[in-house]
Order: structure tokens, then sequence, then C-alpha cells
């Protein structure tokens, strides 16, 4: 889709669809005034007799218009008094839905001219282009009936309120368009089955991006080199499968020559069966989503790529299957990660730290400004959490305070929770350094700890979205969550 800025100044109003934002017992003002002159008072007349009411994310549109406005999408915007980011982003979405159900090619969109006290016009352009594009998402189509017809919209002016509003606007169309970039190729990744996205297929990828984008750079290290750096903990999770494991790096060389990267650590377990120690079979299918660590980092330094971001930043993924068989590690194994602390395998179902540690190894030799590991990693997470905010811990608080803001401002939220020395107690083992569970209090904290011991001396942050990775039901597949997290956080450092 293509996107643009249009001056509210400008008269000569021409578009197949204005969408136009309807406050709630308040007079039409602003751009909606501005168009409503072009329509000769129409709009005003169908507020005035109450077809309309303006109530936040009711829409209605008007088609057959006569004149150079052949369309107006009318878009409730609430209470001037409750005017919100929230609100702003939800009367966005319902504009997005409803235009997905219109023929029109091209339209003009009202919405961002409005002001916000908590949102800026750089954000209310960067919403709309990220939630337009995102409502045109489709699943990997793998059904033998024809796909749907694709939406017809294919250009977007947005209306800036001032000259001095346009370039903001304009940077902030063009880095939603990229958030949604890679938030697409993520949900792609998380939504394929797995037969189909193995370890293998996420190595191709990432290949792939590579010959698309000339910043970005792809290495994929087969088991051989993953033995001779003797990661034994990530290879102890794979032992299971027929499926070999990969550990994929992947660099976007966008800011200055030698400037320390942000080193993203993705988990991606391609299928969780829990190993050994086997998961219950209600809703196993949604294991196929315990990769989605690694498909938000790589959809992440797509979305850098897309938008030319001033950074450095490296994708490190640890990817493959967990599967019992003759070969699969058994509980109370003792491995010994790259980093050479044994860990005592406790119950094969906590596998997501058995791969992340050596992954964060890695990571050092790169000399990281920061690390972040992102990962699908417990159910306790869900529990405490549940499916509106991803957890957060960090040994850093400057960073832990940087990564909240950037959530809250990229609508993508998450939770700091805690880490303590009095919590690494329940990972003693008499038999290992370290055991890979303690217990089932605290278990996404635990589990942090666990990632903690191999961090000493890096600004690391982890973020556990076994909550808001992905959603079930009838709606089942992935949220493309965290890459807006991410690239807010990334492109502020930028």
């Amino acid at each position: 889709m293509d996107f643009a800025t249009e001056l509210l100044s400008s008269r000569r109003v021409r578009t197949q669809c204005a969408v136009m934002g309807v406050y709630e017992q308040s007079p039409l003002s602003g751009a909606s005034a501005t168009l409503d002159e072009a329509l000769k008072g129409r709009l005003s007349r169908i507020i005035k007799q109450g077809d309309f009411t303006g109530r936040l994310g009711d829409t209605l549109l008007l088609p057959d218009l006569e004149g150079p406005i052949e369309r107006v999408l009318l878009v409730g915007m609430g209470t001037r008094t409750t005017r919100s980011g929230r609100s702003y982003r939800r009367a966005v979405q319902a504009a997005a839905q409803a235009l997905l159900k219109c023929s029109a090619t091209d339209a003009l969109m009202t919405l961002a001219c409005d002001d916000y006290a908590d949102i800026d016009v750089y954000y209310r352009a960067r919403y709309t282009a990220e939630i337009l594009l995102q409502s045109h998402y489709r699943i990997p189509n793998l059904k033998s009936a024809r796909p749907p017809k694709a939406p017809a919209l294919t250009h977007l002016r947005v209306l800036a309120a001032t000259p001095a509003d346009r370039a903001p606007m304009q940077r902030g169309l063009q880095h939603g368009a990229g958030i949604a970039a890679g938030a697409g190729l993520s949900k792609d990744l998380a939504n394929l089955p797995a037969n189909v996205c193995t370890p293998t297929y996420l190595g191709q990828i990432a290949k792939g991006l590579a010959k698309t984008h000339r910043r970005i750079r792809t290495r994929v290290l087969a088991q051989p080199e993953l033995k001779r750096l003797k990661m034994g903990s990530f290879l102890s999770v794979t032992r299971g499968s027929a499926e070999p494991a990969r550990l994929i790096v992947v660099e976007y060389r966008g800011g200055k020559p030698g400037a320390a990267p942000i080193a993203l650590v993705g988990k991606g377990v391609t299928f969780d069966t829990g190993g050994i120690s086997l998961k219950d079979p209600g809703a196993m299918d949604e294991m196929k989503f315990d990769m989605t660590g690694a498909a938000s980092v790589l959809g992440t330094l797509k979305a850098l790529a897309v938008v030319n971001a001033p950074i450095n930043a490296v994708a490190i993924i640890a990817a493959c299957e967990n599967m019992p068989g003759s070969r699969a590690t058994k509980p109370g194994d003792i491995v010994t990660s790259m980093a050479g602390l044994t860990i005592e395998v406790l119950n094969t179902d906590a596998e997501g730290r058995l791969i992340l540690c050596d992954a964060l190894t890695y990571s050092r030799r790169f000399k990281p400004a920061v690390v972040i590991d992102v990962a699908t990693l417990t159910g306790a997470c869900v529990i405490a959490l549940g499916a509106h905010r991803s957890g957060l811990m960090s040994n850093d608080d400057a960073l832990a305070d940087d990564l909240l803001a950037a959530g809250q401002r990229a609508s993508d939220p998450c939770w700091r929770m805690p880490l303590g020395e009095e919590y690494q107690e329940q990972l003693k083992s008499n038999f290992a350094d370290l055991a890979n569970i303690g217990g089932r209090e605290a278990g996404a904290v635990t589990a942090a700890c666990f990632l903690w011991k191999f961090v000493d001396g890096l600004k690391w942050a982890h973020l556990d979205i076994a909550g808001s990775a992905w959603v079930g039901g009838a709606n089942k597949g992935s949220t493309g969550r965290p890459v807006a997290l991410l690239v807010d956080y990334l492109l502020s450092r930028a």
C-alpha cells in the first residue's frame, strides 16, 4: 500500500473514500467540518438527525455521493473528554475493518488531524499505517479452495493539520509500514505448520532476507558446527528429533561501522512435544507457536531493513524440535553448556532455557551494547499476566525502563517482574552446577534466573511472550508481538 500526507488546508479534495471522525455530542470541527462544507452540510444533517452518534468504534459508510468525494466513512471517536492513544487506535481499527468491505482503492484519512495530549502526530500516522496494513494480513493459504480476494485499498493519504506536521507524519507512515511488514513475516512463520516451518526452513527464510535487503547478512550454523562450539545444552534438546538443529545468525548493519550492535536472541522451537516429559495432548497443536521468539526477531530485523534504521543489530536464533525418542534427553541427564556450566535436566519440557543459554553465550562474540532474548518460555507467565502483557525481567534498570516505555508507545505492553538471588536457590542441584527448573513457585521468574546465570557482564533483558504471542479459539493465530515493541525500542536508540 502507498502512503502519503496531505495538508488540511487543501480545499479541492478528491478521493474515492474520505474517512472522517465524529465525536459524541459534539459538532463537526477541523477536517470533518472542512469536508462537510465540500459536501454542502450533508454530514451535519445526518448527525443532527441522530443517524450516527459518534460512539467509539461505530462506523457508517455513505456511498454514491456526488462530486469529487465519492464516499464518506464516518468513524465514531467517542467523547472529546476521553480522547487517548487507546481510543485513537480503536477508531483506526474500526475504520480499517470497514475499509476492507469497501471497493475504494484510494482513501483519505482525517482522524490524525485531531489533537491528542498523549499521542503526537508521528505516532498517529504510525498507528494508522500499521493498523491498516495489519488488517490486510491473511494467514498463509494452505487450503485447496481459492484464496479470498485481496483488499481493494492500495493508496492512503493522511491529512496533516499544519505544514510542520507533514514530515513527522510521513516518517510515522514509513515506520508503521515497516513494523507491519516485520509483524507480517513473524505471523507467517508462526502460523505455518511445524512440518513446513522446520529449523531448516527458518534458516532459508533468514537467507532470503539477506538476498532482499542489502544491509542484512545471514549465516546458518549446522549441527557439526554447534558441536565444535560445545553447545551441549542446545543440542540436548534436539537429540530426539530427526530434524537437525540450526543456529541462525542474522546481522543488520545500518549504523556506524564497528558500533556495538543490539543482540536479539530468539527461541526457535519449531514444535515442542515436551520431549520425554510429554505434554498433555489438549491444544498441543499450538506448540507450533513455540518458535514465535525466533519469528519476532526475524520480523524485527526485516522492519529495520524496510525503514533503513541507522542502527546495528544482530538476531541469534536457536532453532530445533523437542521430540521424544530413543535418543532423547531423559529427566536426570546432565549436559554441559557452551559457557561450561553443567545442567541437570529435571524436566525436558523446560527446553527453551536450555537452547537460549547457549545462544546468549554465543552473542558475546558480537560485543553487544544490549542483549534481549525473546521466548515463549513459561506457562507460569501466562498465569501471571494473561494475554495482555509480555513478561519482562532485566539485570539493568535503565534497559527495563526503556523497554517498558517502548511497549507503552507501541501499544505492545510488557510488565516488569523481579529477579533476585533468593530465587536462584530454587535452581540448586546436588549433581550439577544448576537444575533447569525450580519448582512450581515463581516459575516465570526462576526461568529468567536460569538465563541470568549466563549473562554476567552483559546488559540483558528477557521477554517472556508465552501469553502474548498467539491467541487460540476461533481466531487462532499469531499476534505478531513483540515486533512493534522491539522496533520502537531500536528506533528510539537510533
